[in-house]
Formats: C-alpha cells, sequence, structure tokens
C-alpha cells in the first residue's frame, strides 16, 4: 500500500503539473483572434487538395472551398492519387458549377526509390508544383467543409501577424457513439503533445500542423527547401510544422468551428484504424519509447483511478486522497474539449477508460509494423521502413 501510496502521490503531482505548466494545453483556448484590419491587398492563394478514392466525399466539400467569400485570387488544384472510383470525374463536374479556378491534375509516380516520397507528400508537393508562385497555399483535405468567410479570416491572421503558417484543427465528427468516444480524445492528446501555445510562440522548440487546413506563405516555404525536404514524412503535418519553424518561421496553430471534417468514422474499427496507421510512427518506431508511453498512459491515467479505488476499499486516506486528486485533475483538463464538443461533462471520468484504448492503439500500430502492414493513407501501405514497394 506504501508504494501505491506514493505512485499515486507521483501521478497527482504530475497532474498538476500538466494543468499548471504544460503549455495550458487543456484549456482549448487558441483561436484566431476576431478578425482585425483586413489587409490592404488580398494576397493570391493555391488551395491544394490531395484527393485518392474521395468521389463521395467531394461533393460535401469541394463546392464549400470553391465558394469561399474571398476578396482575393484564389484557385484550387485537387490531385487526383491514383483513384479508382471516379474522383476525378467527380472534381470536374463540381468545379464547372464553381465560381472559381480548379484544376484537376493526374498524380505521377513518385521519383526515386520506393519510399522516397511519402504518398500523401507527393500528392501535396505535385499540387505545389501546379499551383505556381502564388503568395500562400493552403493545404487541405478532401474530407474538409468550409464555412464562407474562413479562409478570409485565415489570411487576414497571418497578414496581420506576418505568420509563415496558420493552421487550425478541424472539428471532426462526433455524430456516432464511438465518434463521441474517441474524438474528443484525440483533440486533447495531440494538443497534450503538442501544446498549441508553445507552438506559436517563436523560439519556442515545440512545432506542428492540423493537416487538414494549413495556410502556408509560399516564400517561407521555397526557403524553407520546399516539400522535399520533408518527402518522407508519413505525419506531414507536424514535420512541416517543424520545417517552417526551423527556418525560422512565425507559425500558429489553433482550434476552429469553422473548419470541419465530414469524414464519418461509423465503427470503432474506423476510428482505430485512424490511431493505429501513424501511432508508432509518431514514435519514430522505437520500441524504447513504445514502452515509455505505455508506461506513462498507465501511471498518467490509469493509476488514479486504480488508487482512488483501492484506497477508499482498503481504508487508506493517503492512497484515497493522492489517487482522488490526480483523478480529479485529469477530468476537470478534459472538460474544456468536451465543451468544445458540445458533450456531458461526466464524460471528463471515463477519461482512463478512454487512454487504454488509445495504449491499446499504440501497441497495435506497432504490431502492424513489425508484421510488415505498416502506415496506410488512402488504402495504400507504406512499407518504406522495410524496403518494400509501398
Amino acid at each position: 500500500m506504501l508504494a501505491l501510496s506514493i505512485a499515486c502521490t507521483a501521478a497527482a503531482v504530475t497532474w498538476a503539473y500538466l494543468v499548471l505548466g504544460h503549455g495550458r494545453f487543456w484549456r482549448a483556448g487558441e483561436w484566431l483572434p476576431p478578425r482585425r484590419a483586413e489587409p490592404d491587398r488580398w494576397p493570391a492563394v493555391v488551395a491544394v487538395v490531395p484527393a485518392r478514392n474521395e468521389a463521395a466525399m467531394l461533393p460535401e466539400t469541394l463546392p464549400t472551398l470553391l465558394g469561399q467569400e474571398y476578396p482575393g485570387a484564389l484557385s484550387v488544384v485537387l490531385v487526383d492519387d491514383c483513384s479508382s472510383d471516379g474522383t476525378a470525374e467527380v472534381a470536374v463536374k463540381l468545379g464547372l458549377a464553381a465560381g472559381r479556378p480548379l484544376r484537376v491534375i493526374p498524380g505521377a509516380p513518385a521519383p526515386g526509390p520506393p519510399g522516397t516520397w511519402a504518398g500523401k507528400v507527393w500528392a501535396m508537393a505535385q499540387g505545389l508544383t501546379a499551383a505556381g508562385q502564388p503568395e500562400y497555399v493552403l493545404f487541405t483535405d478532401a474530407d474538409i467543409a468550409w464555412q464562407p468567410g474562413a479562409l478570409r479570416d485565415l489570411v487576414t491572421a497571418a497578414e496581420a501577424d506576418d505568420r509563415d503558417l496558420v493552421s487550425q484543427m478541424a472539428l471532426l465528427r462526433t455524430q456516432t457513439r464511438w465518434e463521441r468516444v474517441i474524438v474528443p480524445a484525440f483533440v486533447y492528446f495531440f494538443a497534450q503533445l503538442y501544446p498549441f501555445r508553445r507552438v506559436n510562440r517563436p523560439g519556442s522548440r515545440t512545432a506542428a500542423a492540423a493537416g487538414g487546413c494549413m495556410l502556408v506563405r509560399r516564400a517561407a516555404l521555397q526557403r524553407a527547401g520546399g516539400l522535399a525536404a520533408i518527402s518522407g514524412a508519413r505525419i506531414d503535418d507536424v514535420a512541416l510544422g517543424r520545417l517552417l519553424k526551423r527556418q525560422p518561421g512565425r507559425c500558429w496553430l489553433g482550434l476552429s468551428t469553422r473548419v470541419l471534417s465530414v469524414r464519418p468514422y461509423p465503427a470503432l474499427a474506423d476510428l482505430w484504424q485512424m490511431v493505429a496507421r501513424s501511432a508508432y510512427i509518431q514514435l519514430g518506431y522505437s520500441p524504447w519509447l513504445l514502452a515509455g508511453t505505455i508506461a506513462g498512459l498507465l501511471l498518467i491515467y490509469v493509476l488514479p483511478p486504480a488508487g482512488a479505488i483501492t484506497g477508499l476499499a482498503a481504508g487508506s486516506a493517503w492512497t484515497a486522497a493522492a489517487g482522488l486528486a490526480g483523478w480529479a485533475l485529469m477530468a476537470l483538463s478534459f472538460l474544456p474539449m468536451l465543451r468544445l464538443y458540445r458533450l456531458s461533462p461526466l464524460r471528463a471520468l471515463t477519461l482512463p477508460l478512454i487512454a487504454v484504448l488509445y495504449a491499446a492503439m499504440t501497441v497495435d500500430s506497432a504490431r502492424r509494423h513489425y508484421s510488415g502492414r505498416g502506415a496506410v493513407w488512402k488504402g495504400r501501405t507504406d512499407q518504406a521502413r522495410l524496403g518494400l514497394p509501398a
């Protein structure tokens, strides 16, 4: 019981640090500032959309991008990345009905040996080449819907604060039971890993971006070496954020309710795949980091409620108090994210169980890697680490 009491105290102290000193990651407080004075001249923007088998998504999303209320020059380049479902044809039809230019280009094979280019980054690079020389490039995904003035706000923020990268975490769907369980925690854990306030602080080493919405200053990307500098990145958004911040560049990452992901994840298996395909990549394929991550999840998330219940049952006031303190701080830190997604605050008490699910997904991600399945993007298995063709 003494060892459990000490461990629960350590977990509670860890939660006190996370709440008070870890970039206030839990507050869900990083938003674009209210629209200030708009630019005297609106810069040209080209949106680049990698699309692989997205025929079902495009009718919901592409018109919202083409219909942006943006006063400057805006065009869209959609890269059809070897789709087999008529993605290009659907995009062309949608473009004919829009008032802005849309160019659909077929994806070409990546140059170099297999694994030189990650599939999505190569699609982004082809779109960037086709975009020409606009002042800004907007990298977005085929499952992202845009409210009418969202791009205008992004450009205003980039111009007002001289940012090389302005990125917003799209509001994900929470319509199904499992989406409501997994999605808020997904954003919460991402913010814990990359505290947005630290990302946004010049000089901080923390860098990241959210792949569904990345407005990039074209000249800054060129100075940093272009997308070739991150050609093999399997987590392209974080890699791009790091690249631009290292040059050094001014970056901003925050939340949004005006940039929306419409991709459904109806079953746990769909969400499991979303997390497992990149979790082990995030750990650099390191078994030591994997072991440390799982141990950390169990210590920080599982031990406090386990200690609280054990302490109450055994009559150990110290163990119960330390466990309850850690559990309470954990639950309180999850409330702002639940509020963002308009979910019951009672769900905060289940965060330890959700953390166990994420631990299992992370272990499964490693299992897939060592079994030769690797990461998957739009049905394409990435076997670069194994030296196999992707």
